[in-house]
């Protein structure tokens, strides 16, 4: 009686513990995909214009996201695109730049931040950080000059 006993209780320890470790594992699992969600999203203040961007899931992004909320001059160039260098590097992966697209928010070197408002193709190498989610806007937004660009966290 005490073996059956015994070996009855060993099986009820090791089905808790079993169910133990898998809640565990899915608390954590859920867990982690909720941040990563929130935190690929930020907001881009320009004016009185805002605008929702989603960020790549990469090494560049997440520096940069370490950096805000930043508000910055970006400067006109090629009648396509602001810009702006930090003082500092961020890691990069860069590619070619292919296809641009209206909103693209891209690393050229490995401080130059580009905010692209017109599409075109290139062979210039960029990382990219993200893409502006609804770009209706932007144009208006960003091709009258310098203007200055506010990046926070959303």
């Amino acid at each position: 009686m005490k073996i059956i006993f015994t070996i009855l209780a060993s099986l009820i320890c090791i089905q808790l513990f079993a169910c133990s470790k898998n809640n565990v594992i899915e608390h954590t699992n859920s867990s982690n995909n909720n941040s990563n969600t929130d935190t690929t999203k930020m907001k881009i203040i320009i004016g009185s214009a805002v605008f929702t961007a989603t960020l790549n899931n990469n090494a560049t992004a997440t520096a940069f996201k370490a950096m805000l909320p930043l508000t910055i001059n970006m400067s006109e160039l090629n009648s396509n695109e602001k810009f702006y260098y930090f003082s500092t590097t961020l890691p990069a992966n860069a590619s070619s730049g292919g296809n641009i697209q209206v909103g693209d928010l891209m690393l050229y070197g490995n401080n130059c931040l580009v905010l692209f408002y017109e599409g075109f193709n290139t062979s210039y190498n960029y990382t990219r950080l993200g893409r502006v989610d609804n770009t209706s806007g932007l144009v208006a937004a960003l091709s009258a000059g310098s203007v200055t660009v506010k990046f926070e966290k959303q």
